[in-house]
């Protein structure tokens, strides 16, 4: 096999016009981080799973890991799109397919999650950064890269109470956060979508970036990250309907996780053991009682938010038996 030669490798801008596999396996690899961080998700929203994965900060940072990646990406294929001059047809398009996209997550997420819907999350964080960024695609990365780190700071800078407005939550600089399932507002996410513009300038400039362009697919793993990548936006839309499809199911057979069922009880019982006992005297005592419960019939109707005034002072009762029962520290 003969080496490559350089000289006869397009230039990055030059292939910039293709469709680059690389690419594709690249958002195929966030899709299917998405999907595993959504089956988690889901298996701890429905109580299958005794943990409760919002809880646990390397859980977090592995969702917002996944979102800067599509961000970034996001910025890396406006700069391949548009390398050869601004095409407002495909841009249009392409907008309006993710914007309506958007949209439908709000609609659906309004009816399934009323309290906690999606008003401005990755579909809609994209949809906006798009056109903001179009003014980058002419600027030296150099300046593009300030820009990203002006955003990626601004909420530490420019947080106010005065921006805690609803119609001002997507700017995301209010000092609470509002509740809903999804949020990557413009701040600090702009800041990513602008480091894949530079990024994108930065390696078409380079002719060994044209060997990436010409890089295919060819094993089954990568070429199937490929085919999720080119269809990333159905994948998203659909795949969570599905999950919790099945899981749903699972759980009318299964039934939910004991220890996450009693998860809201032991919060509130812990909570107040904890006035006047350790944390671990607490746990154990109300892990105690929830047992007890269980075993005398008054759990379901904790569960179900039905206890009379005569239940709460058996419930009572059964925390006092259980302490009775510990032996002294």
């Amino acid at each position: 096999m003969r080496p490559m030669d350089l000289n006869t490798i397009p230039s990055g801008s030059q292939a910039a016009s293709g469709r680059w596999d690389a690419l594709d396996v690249a958002r195929g690899v966030a899709i299917a981080a998405m999907v595993v961080y959504h089956f988690s998700w889901d298996l701890s929203f429905l109580q299958l799973i005794d943990t409760n994965i919002l809880q646990i900060p390397a859980w977090r940072w592995f969702a917002r890991g996944i979102a800067g990646s599509f961000l970034m990406l996001a910025g890396f294929g406006l700069v391949l799109a548009h390398a050869k001059g601004f095409r407002r047809g495909p841009f249009l398009k392409r907008l309006l397919k993710v914007g309506g996209a958007a949209l439908a997550v709000t609609l659906v997420t309004l009816l399934a999650f009323p309290q906690s819907y999606i008003f401005f999350g990755i579909l809609h964080c994209i949809a906006v950064s798009s056109v903001m960024a179009l003014p980058f695609l002419g600027l030296p990365p150099a300046l593009t890269l300030g820009a990203a780190a002006f955003c990626l700071a601004a909420p530490s800078l420019l947080t106010s109470p005065a921006l805690d407005a609803p119609w001002l939550d997507w700017l995301g600089l209010g000092a609470a956060d509002p509740v809903t399932n999804d949020y990557v507002p413009i701040f600090p996410w702009f800041g990513l979508v602008l480091i894949g513009v530079a990024a994108g300038r930065i390696l078409l400039a380079r002719r060994e970036t044209g060997a990436l362009a010409l890089w295919r697919a060819k094993d089954p793993l990568s070429k199937g990250l490929a085919w999720a990548g080119r269809k990333s936006l159905p994948i998203y839309l659909i795949h969570q309907l599905i999950l919790l499809g099945a899981l749903y199911g699972v759980l009318q057979i299964t039934g939910p996780s004991p220890m996450a069922e009693a998860r809201p009880f032991m919060i509130q019982c812990e909570a107040t053991c904890l006035q006047n006992a350790q944390p671990q005297t607490c746990r154990a005592l109300c892990s105690c009682t929830v047992d007890t419960l269980r075993k005398s019939g008054l759990w379901q109707k904790v569960l179900n938010n039905t206890v009379s005034a005569e239940d709460q002072t058996l419930i009572s009762r059964a925390a006092q038996q259980c302490l009775r029962q510990r032996p002294p520290e």
